[in-house]
């Protein structure tokens, strides 16, 4: 049931993350009303792992409602980028739901728990984002270098190959976001080009850049 509401984003769980972003971020910036590190409450937030190891969904609800803010602040800081930290946090409570079951009160408190999941659910993602833009940034340099190309080199296959890659991920990302990337990585505009170019507020171009990378990210992978 987590899974289907993660995919479609309307659970009861998971929905107000993408729904309302703005409550999100102001939460962030004050104080829980009770805090989460006192003894009481550390064992209340274990119960509430063990009726979610059960299956308990409104358990779950209970623990997105007291740590979900916090949490969201350590993948901000980490991401950098208000959607990918919402990610973040929503693939971190996925795998609480399925893993709640491991968890183990003896070794870590579950604040600390969570902290560990969402700190682990970022690196993935940063690590992901950087791999798909070195595989974009060497796919650029052989395209503006494919007429002095040596055919007899050893490296050729593998060049060929990411570069297959690369324009097979391109052609299935929506339009605007190809052709912002296109500017930027193989004409080698900046941003604030792009958008003169484009007559398109900057925001607008970074984000088109950002999510056709994410995209490309998913598609790369799916081909691995």
């Amino acid at each position: 049931m987590i899974g289907k509401y993660y995919e479609i984003r309307t659970g009861v769980v998971f929905d107000h993350i993408s729904a309302s972003r703005s409550v999100s971020r102001t939460e962030t910036r004050r104080s829980p009303k009770t805090s989460p590190f006192d003894r009481l409450h550390r064992q209340q937030a274990v119960e509430m792992i063990e009726r979610i190891a059960g299956g308990d969904e409104a358990a779950l609800a209970a623990f997105y409602q007291r740590f979900a803010s916090l949490l969201y602040g350590l993948a901000l800081k980490m991401m950098k980028d208000e959607k990918d930290a919402e990610d973040v946090v929503q693939e971190s409570f996925v795998y609480i739901w399925r893993k709640a079951a491991a968890y183990n009160p003896q070794m870590i408190s579950p604040f600390s728990w969570a902290v560990m999941v969402v700190r682990n659910k970022a690196i993935d993602r940063i690590r992901a984002r950087q791999r798909v833009a070195r595989i974009v940034e060497r796919a650029t340099v052989e395209f503006s270098h494919s007429a002095e190309a040596d055919e007899r080199s050893a490296d050729e296959p593998v060049f060929s190959e990411q570069r297959a890659l690369v324009r097979t991920a391109l052609a299935q990302i929506p339009e605007d976001q190809r052709q912002a990337i296109e500017l930027a990585f193989f004409s080698g505009l900046t941003h604030e080009e792009i958008a003169a170019r484009l007559t398109t507020p900057l925001g607008t171009i970074k984000a088109r850049i950002r999510r056709g990378m994410i995209h490309m990210r998913e598609l790369l992978v799916e081909e691995r």
